[in-house]
């Protein structure tokens, strides 16, 4: 409840001083431009992060940028949704790329500290991953498990190749 008093009064406030300096009838004509700008917007940049995703998994990439920037985008679509003059700027800079990217680099960061399997996600996802079990080597005199081979080898970075190849 205490959350949306405060919104109430910035809303009311960001209005009434934006008012006071241009006058009423271009307060609301901005915020009908700006209404448009962002649904615009809004359709544009969600556009371009599904086609990113979905360049992203068709190149069998980890997509945690590209999901985190059509959330970030369908944020700011809802903001503009929300009346007022402050969520319509703070939408309106979710839409924009430049904007987007800093919010999304500052997200992740919060999200890799309270969770460190997230920052070995993003590091794995520059490189290829190679699927394989831990074995332990075997002590002398300890008899290794049947039906399990063990091979020995080094990972040469290059093409992956599929499995029929």
């Amino acid at each position: 409840m205490p959350f949306v008093l405060l919104y109430l009064v910035v809303e009311i406030v960001a209005l009434v001083a934006l008012g006071s300096v241009i006058g009423l009838g271009w307060t609301l004509l901005v915020l009908l431009a700006g209404s448009v700008l962002g649904l615009w917007l809004a359709r544009r940049e969600g556009v371009r992060a599904a086609q990113a995703l979905g360049d992203a998994v068709a190149n069998r990439r980890v997509p945690t940028a590209e999901v985190t920037d059509g959330m970030l985008v369908a944020a700011g679509g809802v903001l503009l949704f929300v009346p007022g003059l402050v969520t319509d700027v703070a939408g309106l800079l979710l839409l924009l790329p430049p904007t987007r990217g800093l919010v999304r680099r500052r997200l992740v960061r919060a999200a890799e500290a309270r969770s460190p399997e997230l920052r070995t996600a993003r590091i794995r996802e520059r490189g290829p991953v190679v699927e394989g079990d831990v074995v332990e080597h075997p002590r002398a005199g300890r008899p290794r498990p049947q039906g399990h081979l063990v091979i020995e080898g080094t990972v040469v970075p290059g093409e992956p190749r599929s499995a029929s190849s």
